[in-house]
């Protein structure tokens, strides 16, 4: 009987340090890069819709700006959706070399694939109400629910993994909500939310927990 009650005691510590450091393999690196991959999409988007919705304070550029194309928004919405391929993929690409350099659990267990489901039911969520509105014609507020879905989903899965997470979550949420109630600036505050506020996190992120790892 104490044998098998020094298993169980053992099997149940084991279990707590793996759920205690299963999510550590988060690298902010991978924040950074995300960051610039938006960058990169903004520019991309940017030349598909036109330059005056970056600039809110040079009206002279606003006759270059044509929003109302669905062809160019449907371009667009591409964008946006290679952008999200490739921030995932590059997650767990440096996840899975920060797990194995600091020797930290790495698989698809229960609590990684709850995480996951947290983590995408508000984005899919976001992106199909996005992807509705702009196949109805209706395109001023996609930025916004994106932003807005975006750090839902953020603030909804970190309580697997650092708890700091969250904050990117809220600026999300809050810079969305600004975007609600702007007009024509749209691209803009996605830059500012997807590409800018991944930056400076992601550079936080690193000098705070993974400075001289």
């Amino acid at each position: 009987m104490e044998e098998k009650e020094v298993r169980q005691t053992l099997s149940d510590i084991r279990e707590m340090m793996s759920k205690s450091s299963r999510f550590q393999a988060v690298s902010g690196w991978s924040i950074i890069i995300i960051g610039l991959y938006a960058a990169v999409a903004s520019v991309m988007a940017a030349s598909v819709i036109g330059v005056g919705d970056w600039l809110p304070f040079c009206e002279n550029l606003q006759r270059f700006t044509v929003l109302n194309t669905p062809s160019k928004i449907r371009i667009a919405v591409l964008i946006a959706i290679g952008l999200f391929a490739f921030s995932l993929l590059t997650v767990f690409v440096f996840a899975m070399i920060k797990s194995k350099r600091h020797e930290l659990p790495f698989y698809f267990d229960k609590r990684m694939c709850q995480m996951l489901l947290d983590f995408f039911i508000p984005l899919v969520a976001g992106g199909l109400l996005s992807m509705a509105l702009v196949m109805q014609g209706h395109y001023g507020l996609t930025s916004s629910i994106m932003l807005l879905f975006y750090g839902l989903a953020l603030v909804n899965c970190t309580h697997y993994t650092y708890p700091a997470l969250r904050w990117l979550g809220y600026a999300e949420l809050l810079i969305g909500i600004i975007d609600c109630f702007t007009m024509s600036h749209a691209l803009l505050f996605w830059f500012l939310g997807f590409s800018v506020m991944h930056v400076v996190f992601g550079v936080v992120y690193v000098l705070m927990f993974e400075r001289g790892r």
